[in-house]
């Protein structure tokens, strides 16, 4: 099966199609599964993306593995640990685990940068240095990024220089669309 999108660049004014991702070894996960993803994501997120007896695929692709819910690529693995796609987390009520940037810093996030101290205006302070995170903006609370915490939540907050969150995929960056 292969994953079309609809993707405008250049302002909208140049517009086309490219395959995105082949999916590959696409099959049903076992409710017991879904039940254990559906806890890791409430358990780090405070919700999750599906509940424990809805339909749930799972398919390998060149970025790795993924979670399938609606024909959507809504979660993935990083370095084994699920977390949400920027599309998983738009559709979810995420209230833990997140890093807000200002909107000077939306344009470089955008662009896959990873986040520095300077542009957060607050995070969870529950977040511990190695945990995934995801990064909104501070006007709409919208996804922008999702990474891996290079500090904890509270030195993000306090920290006026440096590199605090790795970015692994952000909006835009046409992985698990």
């Amino acid at each position: 099966m292969k994953i079309f999108l609809f993707e405008g660049l250049n302002n909208l004014y140049t517009l086309f199609y490219r395959v995105l991702m082949e999916l590959k070894n696409q099959h049903r996960l076992k409710d017991k599964e879904v039940k254990r993803y559906s806890e890791e994501l409430r358990d780090k997120l405070e919700d999750s993306l599906f509940d424990p007896e809805e339909a749930v695929d799972i398919a390998d692709t060149e970025e790795g593995e993924v979670i399938i819910k609606d024909s959507k690529l809504v979660a993935t693995f990083f370095n084994g640990e699920i977390f949400p796609t920027i599309k998983g987390l738009l559709t979810m009520n995420a209230t833990k685990n997140f890093v807000t940037v200002d909107m000077g810093a939306v344009e470089f996030v955008y662009n896959g940068a990873d986040i520095m101290a300077p542009g957060i205006v607050d995070a969870d302070e529950d977040i511990s240095e190695g945990d995934m995170v995801w990064v909104r903006d501070v006007e709409h609370e919208k996804p922008l990024a999702v990474g891996r915490a290079l500090t904890n939540g509270k030195k993000m907050i306090e920290s006026e220089k440096g590199k605090v969150v790795k970015n692994l995929h952000h909006v835009g960056d046409g992985k698990f669309e």
